[in-house]
């Protein structure tokens, strides 16, 4: 059975994506009382201590002392009553009420509901698009936000271009003996490890991705390979797509650039070590966690701030 209810897979809005041709529909919703809006800065939301994302209407937002005129907006969707939903990004983050602060959704994805989970995923994605292409491919104009902010579009050549996303495989390898690979990045400290991972080539099928990535990074040669689920990684726009791989090798040789070591590990040296503090598995926010856990059998329980 594939993995299910991933953290950042979690969604409950239509994207109404009908509703973005309208160019007044930024506009009308905002005078809406009715609309729910998220807030947005540095790749941050506010949130509640429930733990909620919090949700303003258009004339809370200005109560706060945002003005509409400075703060960019996207339209995400509407729910099943017809409610519209906005993310709204400011630059200079205003005094948030008691018991509201800023969070990542790194550290919210796994804890907030689907409706907020959804929102803030699908935000983060949009609002970092916006952010680092800003300029046509083409002809190398600054381009505007159109679609609702769906779509940025040249202003001189007219060539409309629409959010990225890229594919990367990530991927739990299980050996003839039942042991699963992990390593871990050069960057990383000691003890940190996860499932590898990469992004998939042009040319290239998710299958063959997952070999060549396992073989590059730890001299491991892959056979069969199943796919076991997906979840977007907005940081900045990846699309995680999770696989179960057959190892058919167990000797590792690791690159060295991208990971500096790596091993094998049965359930129980997995256990011993995490009890001991010698290995720190990804958060629950990633589907890295969720591979190692559908190789394992169960949830581990550990310290989950460790990561």
């Amino acid at each position: 059975m594939p993995l299910e209810r991933l953290a950042l897979s979690r969604s409950t809005l239509d994207r109404a994506a009908a509703r973005r041709s309208d160019p007044q529909l930024i506009e009308s919703l905002l005078a809406d009382p009715e609309t729910r809006v998220a807030l947005f800065s540095e790749g941050e939301s506010a949130v509640t201590a429930d733990p909620a994302l919090q949700l303003w209407t258009a004339q809370a937002v200005e109560a706060l002392g945002i003005s509409k005129t400075v703060a960019s907006s996207y339209f995400l969707g509407t729910d099943a009553e017809g409610r519209g939903y906005l993310a709204l990004t400011v630059t200079e983050r205003p005094e948030l009420p008691e018991g509201v602060r800023w969070a990542s959704l790194r550290e919210m994805g796994a804890v907030l509901d689907d409706t907020g989970a959804g929102i803030f995923t699908t935000a983060v994605a949009l609002i970092a698009w916006h952010t680092f292409h800003t300029h046509c491919a083409n002809c190398g104009v600054a381009t505007g936000s159109t679609q609702a902010g769906w779509v940025r579009q040249c202003p001189d050549c007219g060539r409309e271009h629409y959010p990225r996303t890229d594919p990367a495989v990530i991927m739990a390898i299980v050996g003839p003996d039942d042991r699963v690979l992990l390593g871990r990045q050069a960057t990383w400290p000691e003890g940190r490890y996860s499932t590898l991972a990469g992004f998939v080539e042009p040319g290239e099928s998710l299958e063959d991705a997952v070999r060549r990535e396992v073989a590059e990074e730890s001299g491991v040669l892959v056979g069969e390979v199943q796919y076991r689920g997906s979840q977007p990684w907005p940081f900045p726009s990846s699309l995680m797509l999770g696989f179960r791989g057959e190892a058919l090798s167990s000797e590792i040789r690791v690159d060295e650039v991208e990971i500096a070591e790596a091993r094998w590990w049965s359930r129980e040296d997995l256990q011993a070590d995490i009890k001991a503090g010698r290995l720190i598995l990804p958060p629950a926010v990633s589907i890295a966690r969720r591979l190692i856990e559908d190789w394992f059998g169960a949830p581990i329980p550990d310290d989950a701030s460790a990561w």
